[in-house]
């Protein structure tokens, strides 16, 4: 079994049927994983995802909101007759649902067999053998479980195909597994395009912060509105020469660094993802940054009582406002909410160019003003801002035109 890299027209949306877990040690209800009920983390999941129907087998449980009720394979089959075939995943419904895991199901062609599995715990049947299988799982009225299914299908369709090794979800069945499930998750939300310190440490705060956040109704533009007011109240301690204020200033900059992967750690953790949170969190980092510069150039100027650092205050400032600017016009004005709306200042960043100018606006500059700023030298940060930051902003210019003359004028929509 292997992703469809074919270039054939798309095939049906997989479906999903949702099996009652016998062995589940819940006393009542169902298990909450970070703020959301199980089942409803499927739903949302599975939807993103790009499946179509979800069902339930209702066998002495009713199904859960927004899950489509099946009382037997019969009536599953009865539902699928007049559809075009599609792939059908199979699943207990304490299954942990993640994007990339059901994203790989949904995109997979199985080559060998008509099915495939993950022992207790997931099927995948081909869609001309969706029909095949429930009438072989309709003559067996035991086959509620997910350990049943697969065991009447070995006999049906012989062995079945492997998965892939990064198809590898988990089942919560147990109140210990509830822990061990939301490690899962929040440990899905690191991004390989993190920065070194962004990966090593404030993730490692940033995802505690989430995890104690995620039960309440504390909304990720909240927090996005919270952190830039953490960041523009740390602006004003560096208009002082003395390494106290100025350290505080950078710690309150650093606050704001932390808070600010808050709000899309707990937007992708509970479904909440919108394009308006993406604009007021890519501006929100970004006036900031602005401000914070502009605080330093005063503090230097009143410090030596000239007005030079001013010039190095608006080069820093102009640089960053201009870059903020080309990348939103260019890379995010016309995406949707289908997905980050921020992920790279370049449409080719596997390009050497591209990768440079990704890592270089990552965030990892903060601890850099936090040492300054223990020495009461934080103004000097300026010096590499002012430089760097128009130098920046030039370099995206040319590597956008590099990327047209490459690839050729894009559409734009309307």
């Amino acid at each position: 079994m292997q992703p469809d890299k074919s270039k054939r027209a798309p095939s049906p949306a997989a479906n999903l049927i949702l099996l009652p877990d016998v062995g589940a040690q819940f006393a009542s209800g169902e298990p909450r994983i970070l703020g959301l009920d199980l089942i409803r983390r499927t739903v949302v999941a599975a939807g993103r995802a790009g499946y179509g129907k979800i069902y339930f087998l209702e066998r002495g449980k009713t199904a859960p909101s927004g899950v489509v009720g099946v009382a037997d394979w019969d009536s599953l089959a009865a539902a699928f007759a007049s559809n075009p075939p599609a792939a059908l995943i199979i699943a207990p419904a304490t299954i942990v649902a993640e994007r990339d895991w059901l994203e790989r199901l949904g995109s997979a062609r199985i080559e060998a067999a008509a099915w495939a599995a993950i022992p207790h715990r997931i099927v995948v049947l081909a869609g001309t053998a969706v029909p095949d299988a429930l009438a072989v799982l309709s003559a067996d009225r035991s086959a509620s479980d997910i350990t049943t299914v697969q065991d009447r299908l070995a006999r049906h369709f012989g062995p079945s195909a492997q998965m892939p090794v990064a198809i590898d979800p988990m089942t919560v069945r147990t109140p210990a597994d509830v822990e061990l499930a939301e490690q899962r998750l929040l440990q899905g939300l690191v991004k390989d395009t993190d920065g070194f310190m962004a990966r090593h440490f404030e993730r490692r705060i940033s995802l505690q912060i989430v995890r104690r956040l995620a039960s309440t109704a504390v909304t990720p533009n909240q927090i996005t509105l919270f952190s830039v007011a953490i960041g523009l109240l740390g602006a004003p301690f560096f208009l002082s020469a003395l390494w106290p204020w100025q350290t505080a200033g950078a710690v309150l900059f650093l606050a704001h660094s932390i808070l600010d992967g808050c709000d899309g750690e707990l937007a992708r953790l509970k479904f909440q993802e919108s394009r308006f949170g993406g604009v007021i969190d890519y501006w929100g980092d970004n006036v900031v940054h602005i401000v914070v510069f502009a605080f330093m150039a005063v503090g230097w100027s009143l410090a030596v009582a000239a007005p030079w650092p001013l010039l190095l205050g608006a080069a820093a400032a102009l640089g960053n406002l201009g870059s903020a600017w080309f990348v939103y016009w260019r890379m995010m004005r016309e995406k949707d909410d289908s997905g980050p709306l921020f992920t790279s200042v370049s449409r080719t960043p596997d390009e050497r160019l591209g990768r440079l100018l990704d890592a270089a606006s990552r965030r990892d500059f903060i601890y850099l003003v936090v040492i300054l700023a223990l020495f009461g030298k934080s103004n000097w940060f300026l010096i590499l801002a002012s430089v760097g930051a128009p130098i920046f902003f030039f370099l995206l210019i040319f590597l956008a035109i590099r990327e047209r003359f490459l690839t050729g004028p894009t559409t734009s929509r309307a």
